[in-house]
């Protein structure tokens, strides 16, 4: 990939910007090479890669060198996209949404600081991955249990801080998010929560602090570089069951709602329920020729065949039960009944004790796995997804509407519907997986339209996204547009306060700082 610079700046300038940074991190450590820029790239772009180009990376291996760094960008006013491990797939990974910003990787500083395995909590660098920690916590014998996504590729941190979930009781993750260090964009360091105060034992126990409470403002944002993380984990719990069961019909999604909300918000199910759709399975099971080779959507016949080929349901429910086996067993016997009221389907059990092997396959165990990722090869070529993922009040009225106006609209552009609704209490995150071929000119110019399309007919019914790919990023914050976007101008005034050069990460989440303002796409969508 080609050098882009950085707006404003002058080939010698980025160069001599580059040989700072050197002095810093040491030349094996700043990453300008083509290929270099190349392995920045998102890697799932509908366009070209080069649609959103770093000029490169640099890749600190502590706090003192992130401070520098920052201090040297601030000097050549050579703007930092902040990753942590960059493996954002399907939200632009470790691309820049400014072009020519340099890629801040976070991925050497890979340590897990602290453990407290009787308060249940871990302080971990932002280059730990899920697997380093699960690993981390099985070589202690810790008895605790992380909240893991879909793709545990990614960072723990880095997860927590972009809004992920996980499947377990922990499994809305930045809630559990208690106490950062942080560098902010003069090059200063900070620290949030009771770790404000210098030696305080509560920094990473009290989510809050006397004052003002930052946690959340570093969360989706471009005002600091965080640099530690403490989060809260589950003590392991004695057992684990497994309730599931295959439910036939796309419009039953709206009785296993309206089932399964009262129980989350009574806290009889207390973790993050994951209700996938039929694709969710059947992407594992082989890519899109194996079941239908012919061009455009499949139609609703063959899904029915492929249904009950496989003994099937449009929708599979899993809701997991932890603790004193005596204790899921009564919850287990709520939880069947309350079914019972709406289907005679019975539900299918499923038990884990503690020393017993976990299924990889199911992230409720709280066991990291990437295989997720198989979805990448349904649609065959250089294949590729993007996240529609709006949040909606989790009731029937609200699932249904959506699920209608979704599928009606992604089957219109002639793609597969695959949807999840994940219950997280009074609301779901409705994730719409869109796969398609990079390689498919036509294909990548209608997964874009359909995105745009997804986002007015979403926000004009009254919803928003949580979280989105770079292209859509400035788009899907002015839906957010309560009295002129307010929230939006209120962070930028933050934004240009303490951050007058714009250095970290200009764009993020729709939030420009006045240097490059001009870059915004408002008004206007891919």
């Amino acid at each position: 990939m080609k050098r882009v610079l950085p707006p404003n700046l002058t080939d010698r300038e980025f160069d001599l910007a580059l040989k700072a940074f050197a002095k810093v991190v040491g030349e094996d450590w700043v990453l300008a090479s083509d290929q270099d820029r190349s392995t920045y790239a998102d890697i799932y772009a509908p366009g070209p890669e080069d649609q959103w180009p770093p000029s490169g990376a640099i890749a600190p291996g502590s706090v003192a060198e992130v401070q520098e760094v920052v201090r040297i960008a601030n000097r050549f006013k050579t703007p930092l996209w902040t990753v942590s491990r960059g493996k954002n797939l399907g939200y632009g990974a470790a691309a820049p949404r400014l072009p020519g910003a340099l890629v801040l990787d976070l991925g050497r500083m890979n340590k897990v600081q602290h453990v407290d395995t009787e308060l249940g909590y871990c302080v971990v660098e932002p280059g730990v991955s899920f697997f380093d920690l699960y690993e981390h916590l099985e070589r202690m014998n810790a008895n605790l249990m992380m909240s893991v996504p879909g793709n545990a590729w990614g960072s723990v941190m880095g997860n927590a801080l972009d809004h992920g979930v996980g499947y377990t009781p922990y499994g809305l993750n930045a809630r559990h998010i208690c106490g950062m260090e942080v560098v902010m964009p003069d090059g200063g360091l900070m620290r949030t929560g009771m770790g404000a105060m210098e030696g305080n034992h509560s920094a990473h126990l009290f989510p809050f602090n006397y004052g003002p409470s930052w946690d959340q403002m570093f969360s989706q944002s471009n005002l600091g570089v965080v640099t530690s993380m403490g989060l809260w984990l589950m003590p392991q719990p004695e057992t684990s069951l497994l309730l599931s069961m295959s439910v036939p019909n796309e419009e039953d999604i709206g009785w296993v709602i309206d089932t399964l909300t009262p129980l989350k918000i009574q806290g009889v199910i207390e973790q993050s329920i994951f209700v996938p759709s039929w694709l969710g399975k059947v992407v594992l099971m082989g890519t899109r020729k194996d079941f239908w080779d012919k061009p455009g959507r499949m139609p609703d016949w063959r899904v029915q065949e492929i249904l009950k080929q496989n003994k099937l349901g449009f929708w599979t429910v899993g809701v997991r039960l932890y603790g004193d086996e005596a204790v899921v067993r009564a919850k287990a016997d709520v939880v069947k009944r309350a079914f019972k009221r709406s289907t005679d389907i019975p539900m299918e059990e499923s038990w884990w004790r503690q020393g017993e092997p976990v299924d990889v396959m199911d992230p409720s165990n709280g066991v990291p796995s990437a295989v997720a990722l198989q979805m990448g090869d349904w649609v065959g070529g250089r294949s590729a997804h993007l996240g529609f993922s709006p949040v909606v009040p989790a009731t029937s009225k609200h699932v249904l509407g959506q699920m209608r106006r979704s599928k009606k609209l992604i089957e219109d552009y002639d793609l597969d519907f695959y949807a999840s609704f994940t219950i997280g209490g009074r609301f779901c995150n409705n994730i719409n997986m869109l796969m398609y071929d990079r390689d498919d000119a036509d294909g990548v110019r209608k997964v874009k339209a359909l995105f745009d399309e997804l986002i007015d007919v979403t926000r004009k019914a009254g919803y928003g996204e949580y979280r989105t790919h770079l292209n859509w990023m400035d788009p899907v914050a002015e839906t957010f547009d309560f009295n002129d976007n307010a929230m939006t101008r209120y962070t930028e005034v933050i934004k240009d306060a303490l951050d007058p050069n714009g250095i970290l990460s200009p764009g993020k989440m729709g939030v420009w700082p006045a240097a490059y303002r001009e870059h915004a796409q408002r008004g206007k969508h891919s």
